[in-house]
């Protein structure tokens, strides 16, 4: 039998669950067969904040909550003025939340799904951020220029195994990507010349064995801008950043 450690499950989850649980038994049980404990609580804290979740959206993690940190960091060290977010595949919203709530700036987010942009509108709501949401597919319906672009795509090779609790929960269209999961980077880094200001951010969440690949991606689209792969928490490159100065 499962465990709570097998499941990566904190007693304050448990404690939050039976808090908000109509059936804690019968949640209880969902949650021993690899249920999500998020999706059943209805939010998680991410970067200090309250973010709705559901079955429309991927579970922030943590690795995530560290790209806003690195993000913000480059932000500052870049920047001394109001800086214009572009969000790409939103998602729940967590990443145009934290930055809109800890930057100033003005925060675009785009994603495809109605019912994801939805609960980021939400989320944004009870946040009390103002964020431009735009159903969009990449740059398809995106006007404007921006300081930053941040995203974190789908990266994951349709044919790699996964934990089979995401697999078979979490979203496969936030999940799965063509080209060995490298096919948004492309699209992006191919794209974005247009939508960026001279002076600008480029910052992905990547898979930890895709660092080398994007860079090589990135150095055909941005030849004379500094590439920087960074680690997550567990040592393992996790970030690119894309940096002209």
């Amino acid at each position: 039998m499962k465990t709570n450690n097998d499941l990566n499950i904190s007693k304050r989850e448990l404690d939050e669950l039976k808090l908000v649980s109509k059936d804690y038994e019968s949640d209880y049980k969902k949650v021993m067969e690899g249920y999500p404990i998020q999706y059943l609580i209805g939010y998680v804290n991410f970067y200090g904040y309250k973010v709705f979740v559901n079955e429309n959206v991927l579970i922030p993690r943590y690795e995530t909550e560290l790209l806003v940190e690195k993000t913000i960091k480059y932000i500052k060290k870049l920047f001394n003025k109001k800086v214009n977010i572009l969000d790409i595949g939103a998602g729940s919203g967590c990443i145009s939340v934290a930055l809109s709530k800890e930057i100033n700036s003005n925060v675009t987010a785009c994603d495809i799904i109605d019912k994801t942009l939805e609960l980021a509108e939400t989320n944004a709501k009870i946040n009390n951020t103002k964020i431009n949401f735009i159903k969009s597919d990449l740059f398809e319906n995106i006007d404007g220029k921006f300081d930053v672009i941040i995203s974190n795509p789908p990266y994951i090779d349709i044919n790699e195994k996964i934990m089979k609790t995401v697999d078979k929960y979490e979203p496969h269209v936030a999940l799965y990507a063509p080209n060995n999961g490298l096919y948004f980077y492309e699209e992006i880094l191919k794209n974005a010349k247009e939508y960026l200001k001279d002076k600008f951010i480029i910052a992905f969440e990547i898979g930890w064995l895709q660092g080398e690949f994007i860079k090589s991606i990135a150095e055909r689209y941005f030849k004379n801008c500094k590439i920087v792969i960074e680690k997550d928490y567990t040592d393992r490159d996790r970030y690119v950043f894309i940096i002209n100065e």
